[in-house]
């Protein structure tokens, strides 16, 4: 089970300083068990942060985040987080770093490294076990990354820009290679991105937010079926849907700034 529920949540950093900052204001929905949802919004508006909350790496100023109905409150093996840069250990190679939390966990070397043999079976990886990382593709990296979460037994994959530094062949077979195992696990997964077309490409639900303070515009639905034809005219329908959603918010957070670096250029 992966459900998660954000009652109204708040994130401000540098609480009772001159230098306070409201990051998320008042955010509240949910995300069912086994949904891909994908959350968009202009840069600044909090995706990252709200990301590392729904981890339990950050914890709200005020709100409540529910995992299956229990408080988030630290992080768990059951959520896992990727980032855009993969976090492999480059000392470790590609089996040790995919069985990484099971050593912690205390599990036999035999049982971890069939167990992480699996999973890089699962992500077409099977023959790169003893390779280290910088032998290693970043598609491959962050193919290695998805397997260690999986491998872990996570029930919710957060995913914070994790192909935004890919170039865009390896992106959309990422994106399609992700979809596969999405579907092949009913994994719950919860993916940031500032890329609108990888948004209709991969959601099953898109979350708009506003510009910062980061609150929820929108909550779209997306019924198209998979795989999704990119140059199809529902595509581009929602593709220019999102457009018109975040132009405003993006004018915003640009306007904002720009301000904020006047004000400093005055101070200075």
């Amino acid at each position: 089970m992966g459900e998660i529920v954000c009652q109204h949540i708040s994130k401000a950093w540098g609480m009772g300083t001159a230098d306070e900052l409201l990051a998320l204001d008042n955010i509240s929905f949910s995300v069912n068990s086994g949904e891909f949802v994908v959350i968009i919004g202009p840069s600044g508006c909090g995706k990252s942060t709200l990301l590392s909350m729904i981890a339990g790496l950050e914890k709200p100023t005020s709100g409540t985040i529910l995992h299956n109905g229990e408080p988030i409150k630290a992080p768990q093996s059951d959520r896992s987080l990727i980032f855009q840069q993969p976090s492999l250990l480059p000392w470790l190679s590609l089996i040790d770093n995919v069985a990484f939390g099971l050593t912690l966990k205390g599990m036999n070397k035999k049982e971890r490294y069939q167990r992480a043999q699996h999973f890089l079976s699962e992500v077409g990886l099977r023959n790169f076990a003893n390779k280290y990382p910088h032998q290693l593709s970043g598609g491959m990296q962050q193919r290695a990354c998805i397997a260690r979460a999986l491998c872990l037994g996570a029930d919710i994959i957060l995913m914070d820009e994790p192909f935004a530094a890919l170039d865009v062949q390896t992106r959309y077979n990422m994106q399609k290679f992700l979809l596969d195992i999405w579907e092949g696990t009913n994994k719950t997964v919860i993916f940031v991105t500032h890329h609108i077309d990888e948004a209709v490409f991969l959601a099953d639900r898109v979350i708009i937010l506003t510009a910062r303070p980061g609150r929820v515009l929108e909550s779209v639905k997306i019924n198209m079926p998979r795989p999704r034809d990119v140059i199809s005219a529902e595509f581009e329908r929602h593709r220019a849907m999102f457009i018109e959603h975040l132009r405003s918010e993006v004018t915003k957070a640009f306007a904002e700034q720009e301000l904020a670096e006047m004000l400093d250029t005055r101070i200075k």
